[in-house]
This record gives structure tokens, sequence and C-alpha cells, in this order.
């Protein structure tokens, strides 16, 4: 997965941002939290790296072209050091599970926010409801 496929992915996904960070990842968050990187040059290029289920992190970092991930300020994240192993669709799912992971540990106010219809679409369900 490229920078161009992971912002596509990642614009899919209610409040999720992308930038690049100190010219080497790009860094996907929700609400300011991150929730996948993907390194843009140097000899870790084309790394991915995200959360995973406390439950899945032994058993996914266990298999080839899998590590934790070493720079990770919190617990369960991995990095796929092969990420042709498993092929867009399998990324894909990684990344939006990733997106649920960090998305169901914001607060009840962020998640709300986040559920809620964009101003415009907003505005315009106000006025259909005003002529009605």
């Amino acid at each position: 997965m490229d920078a161009a496929q992971l912002e596509s992915l990642c614009g899919g996904l209610n409040g999720a941002t992308c930038a690049i960070k100190n010219e080497d990842d790009l860094v996907c968050r929700v609400a300011g939290k991150v929730f996948v990187v993907l390194c843009l040059r140097g000899p870790d290029r084309g790394r991915v790296s995200f959360p995973v289920d406390a439950g899945r992190f032994v058993e996914l970092s266990e298999q080839p072209g899998v590590v934790p991930a070493h720079y990770a300020a919190r617990p369960f994240w991995i990095t796929l050091t092969e990420p042709e192993r498993f092929g867009a669709d399998a990324i894909a799912r990684f990344v939006r599970h990733a997106y649920e992971l960090v998305r169901a540990g914001l607060s009840r106010r962020q998640q709300a926010t986040l559920a809620a219809p964009e101003p415009a679409v907003a505005a315009q369900r106000a006025r259909r409801r005003h002529k009605a």
C-alpha cells in the first residue's frame, strides 16, 4: 500500500486525517489520535504500523514480515515489515480495524462529534424539515 492508497482509504473514515510528519512518515489520525503510520523513505520505506487487539498481538507479531512496533508509545502496535506478504485488502482491513480501535478509545463526546453529520449536510436537512 502506498501513500495515495492509504490516504484514499482513510479519507473514507469519518473524522480521519492524514499528514506527512518529518518528511518521513504519513501519519493518519482520528480526533488527534494516531491509528496508522506509513514510512515514506529510508530503510523502513513501505512499512506500515498500527494498533491491533491485545488478544491478536502475539499471534500477529509471530508471523513472518511482522514485528512489534519499536517506536509506538502504546502497547499492542505492530509493524508490517513486509507488507507485500499481506496484500492491499488485508492491509485495508487492518487499517480500518485500527481506526475502530482508536475511535473506541475516544471520549463519548468525541465519538458523538464524529458521528454527527457534516455542517452543510445538517443545514440541508434542517431546511428540508422547515419546508415540510
